[in-house]
């Protein structure tokens, strides 16, 4: 991908930078060629950022070219939205009083260069705001009453930044732009650009090492240039054609921003924020299959857990789920009434509990579903002397049962056409759709976004055609959005 650092005057960055080409925003505004030129990443410095004033057009005209504008103009209309800035201070509390802790004047002003500040002590809060207010020079003003505040942040032209911060901002401006790739090159038959959001501290990781290998090595077959990133990345979502996230996802945690985000700039993402949305939430799955007619287990949404009531409903024994429960968290078996009492602690971790049926069985499956294709079928069976196929132990450590992968023409053709359209009925992203079979009778369990992927596991019918098929298709609606065809 091709670097450019726009200026207003040649005079403005007499430095160089290799592989990057300095352009004045005249020529950037006026010529004809950068319309047609592909796979751009724009700096713009120019001298103000003021509404239809030359910085302004810039970042605009490099969004409707679909280059990646640095800083977008969302990112410059947010700074002056006082309801960002109120959430931004409250949110950061905590690290705005650390950092500020021995400053004596009630006013503080804090330049952000690049994602870095002079002084080392300032640092993670400068990129803190970098990544809320991504853009290249910042100025965040803060004031102290019972407490510090933050004021205001803006961005600042390059002729705001002192003589005395010059060459720490030129320094600054060289590490980002030229920072090292994850593992090294891309290839350069590479067209798009792929964004892998993973932890690699995760103890319930979706992908082990190796199946992160293996998406790697797939998106580079199939065209991609591929970084893995983490949640310190969240700034750089626009440097990228493609969002892939390999990390638990939950509505309120960084994952569903880090969706919004990239479908905001218009990348290709799986899981996209509606797939998460509807999946972590199990009201909403339960409403959707009876709207669709999706064979379901008996269900009952309640805010109290009146045991007559669910022995007329639902009958005992029952499992109790909080909504946004995941990997068999918070959720619980209940054999009869005299147990709804020690389960009354659901009720304040959510307004809400499902009451379901319970129908024991000795493993659930597991369809893929990637672009309402079935992909895979997996059994996964129930952890030893356990009800669910992972078993939390006392010491907090997870224990699971075992799994076998098989052809999906070897799983039963009624799971794998309910799969199917249960995951239709969530999206057209990547699912993994969790159904029994109890005597012939196929009922849908729940529809998971970012479903496990594991090399061994998941993979072991197709192996590496598994991640290619994933990838293919994401590349695909990357080509077709760059085309303007329609998915």
């Amino acid at each position: 991908m091709r670097t450019i650092l726009v200026v207003s005057r040649a005079s403005d960055w007499p430095h160089d930078i290799p592989g990057v080409d300095i352009v004045l925003a005249r020529d950037y505004l006026t010529n004809s060629s950068w319309t047609t030129e592909r796979h751009v990443r724009v700096y713009n410095l120019c001298r103000s950022y003021r509404y239809q004033g030359e910085g302004y057009y810039v970042s605009l005209l490099a969004a409707a070219r679909r280059h990646r504008p640095f800083p977008a103009l969302m990112a410059v209309l947010n700074m002056k939205m006082r309801s960002a800035v109120r959430l931004l201070d409250s949110d950061l509390d905590a690290l705005i009083e650390r950092s500020l802790a021995d400053i004596r004047s009630d006013e503080f002003v804090l330049s952000i260069y690049f994602r870095r500040n002079l002084a080392k002590r300032h640092d993670r809060l400068a990129a803190r705001l970098f990544d809320e207010f991504p853009a290249p020079l910042l100025r965040a003003t803060f004031r102290r009453t019972d407490r510090w505040h933050l004021a205001s942040i803006k961005p600042i032209a390059l002729r705001d930044v002192p003589d005395s911060h010059v060459e720490f901002m030129h320094a600054a401006a060289r590490t980002h732009i030229e920072r090292p790739r994850y593992g090294g090159r891309a290839k350069r038959t590479t067209v798009y650009d792929l964004a892998i959001l993973h932890d690699p501290n995760e103890e319930l990781s979706p992908s082990n090492p190796k199946a992160l290998a293996r998406f790697r090595d797939a998106a580079e077959d199939v065209g991609f240039a591929v970084e893995m990133i983490g949640r310190d990345d969240f700034s750089r979502l626009a440097e990228f054609d493609a969002l892939l996230i390999r990390e638990t996802t939950a509505v309120n945690h960084h994952t569903f921003r880090f969706a919004q985000k990239a479908e905001s700039e218009g990348l290709v993402v799986i899981d996209d924020p509606q797939s998460i949305l509807r999946c972590t939430n199990k009201v909403f799955q339960s409403e959707m299959f009876s709207v669709n007619k999706i064979p379901a287990p008996r269900t009952w949404l309640t805010h109290d857990l009146d045991p007559e009531e669910i022995e007329r409903r639902i009958g005992y024994p029952c499992v109790l789920k909080v909504p946004d429960s995941a990997f068999s968290q918070g959720v619980l078996l209940c054999d009869g009434p005299d147990e709804l009492a020690k389960h009354a602690a659901l009720l304040e971790e959510s307004d809400m509990v499902l009451v379901q049926e319970f129908l024991p069985s000795g493993f659930d499956w597991r369809i893929g579903v990637f672009d309402g294709k079935p992909l895979y079928a997996c059994r996964y069976y129930m952890a030893r002397g356990h009800w669910q196929i992972i078993k939390k132990t006392d010491t907090g450590r997870f224990r699971y049962g075992r799994s076998d992968t098989l052809p999906l023409e070897d799983a039963p053709p009624a799971v794998v056409s309910t799969a199917v359209r249960a995951a239709a009925a969530i999206g057209d992203g990547l699912y993994g759709v969790d159904l029994k079979d109890i005597d012939g009778r196929v009922v849908v369990i729940e529809v998971n976004d970012n479903p496990s992927i594991e090399a061994g596991c998941e993979d072991a019918v197709l192996e590496g055609e598994l991640y290619r098929t994933i990838l293919r298709g994401m590349f695909e609606r990357v080509d077709g959005n760059r085309r303007g065809v329609s998915s």
